[in-house]
């Protein structure tokens, strides 16, 4: 029997390297090979037991039926009290949607915003999720590439060169993943000035990785004059309170975003879990203790692996002010061989790290930026350390 079609858009996308490499990690450690797993971008702590005691009443209580679409009332304002105590931005329940993750309510934004043939600026490295978006909705990418010079930021004047009457979002973290590297206020200004030249611009401004901040006080674009009206701040609750499995994000938007990002959510999964909203509530009205306790481990093993990277001759870094990823540089590897296998490319390195050195890593390609590859420090020191122990010898067998 001939295989049946599948859809066109299908053709657009694939499967993010992020994901790929955390299969492969699991494929072989299922076969009893001892892996150590630097590719996850997830907080390898248990969520905060006040958070977990608030679902498990939430449980008791039968809370346990449909919710709003956009989100138990409850949440969104925790949501807007969170954006007010802690980011200083007015916002008002209407222009909160929760959903389940928040690259589902990138998702969200990207089909509200985006018609085919709508230009979409995107700085690299940038998260993978950002671009398959785009070119789901038929939209044109146009990646402007930052340098490692200036912490892989985008500038205004490069901002400017990339803009054409044909653009209608931009897309950007801060802290950054893949490269952790953080916007200041000053740098986020001189961006909106540009944006104010270009009313016709959406900016969605990724802000998950808002707590895990090495330098200070997290800085968000909308705070500026007449960007609030035109911003799409996303966020969750996965990274700062380790809260992964629970699938819970949201966005703040004006309020005709919000609404289009609603109705489209209507159609695909409704609201998300009743429980998670719950403990949601305590997590966002709550101190911030547990995540800044987290945040002083993360320190901890930046400082570790950004040392011990450092000392491998040959790779090219620079240390992240949040999030906690590492980006070197390994082109210096490109042309090398290990038992007559030739280095190539970024990609070589992360299966040559991964089949004969037994450390997970995922390619900078994956990020459009083909001479780095991405490590996680989201993971115990002794796997850290074993790791680093690891690298090391495997990139000196190169040559």
């Amino acid at each position: 029997m001939k295989e049946m079609e599948l859809a066109e858009r299908l053709s657009r996308i694939s499967e993010p390297q992020t994901i790929k490499m955390a299969k492969l990690s699991r494929e072989l450690k299922a076969q009893g090979i001892d892996i150590v797993d630097l590719s996850i971008g997830e907080p390898d702590f248990d969520t905060p037991a006040h958070i977990r005691e608030a679902a498990k009443k939430a449980i008791d209580e039968g809370f346990t039926h449909y919710t709003p679409v956009a989100g138990i009332p409850e949440l969104r304002k925790a949501v807007v009290y969170k954006l007010q105590r802690d980011n200083g931005l007015e916002y008002t329940p209407e222009q909160i949607v929760v959903s389940t993750g928040a690259k589902q309510s990138i998702a969200n934004a990207v089909l509200s915003i985006i018609n085919p043939g709508d230009e979409v600026i995107i700085p690299t490295p940038y998260w993978v999720t950002y671009s398959e978006l785009v070119k789901l909705c038929q939209g044109e990418v146009v990646f402007v590439p930052c340098s490692i010079e200036n912490k892989y930021k985008i500038t205004p004047a490069q901002l400017e060169a990339a803009i054409t009457p044909k653009t209608k979002l931009f897309m950007f973290s801060s802290p950054c993943n893949p490269t952790g590297s953080v916007y200041s206020k000053e740098e986020l200004k001189a961006l909106a000035d540009v944006f104010a030249k270009h009313p016709q611009i959406y900016i969605m401004a990724d802000e998950i990785y808002e707590y895990i901040n090495y330098v200070g006080k997290h800085e968000s674009i909308a705070q500026f004059e007449g960007m609030q009206e035109r911003t799409i701040i996303i966020n969750g609750l996965s990274k700062g309170f380790a809260m992964t499995g629970w699938r819970l994000g949201y966005l703040a938007a004006p309020k005709s975003v919000a609404k289009a990002a609603e109705n489209i959510q209507s159609q695909f999964t409704s609201a998300t879990s009743s429980i998670t909203q719950r403990a949601a509530v305590t997590a966002l009205n709550g101190d911030l203790s547990t995540a800044h306790a987290m945040v002083d481990e993360f320190r901890k093993r930046r400082a570790f692996v950004f040392e011990q990277l450092s000392n491998i001759p040959g790779l090219q870094l620079i240390e992240p002010d949040g999030a906690f990823y590492m980006f070197p540089d390994v082109s210096a590897f490109f042309g090398k061989s290990y038992d007559g296998e030739v280095i190539n490319n970024a990609d070589d390195v992360c299966m040559y790290l991964l089949h004969k050195v037994n450390v997970s890593t995922v390619t900078g390609a994956a990020f459009e930026q083909p001479n780095c590859i991405r490590l996680s420090y989201a993971t115990s020191m002794a796997k850290l350390e074993e790791g680093m122990k690891r690298l090391k010898a495997g990139f000196a067998q190169l040559s």
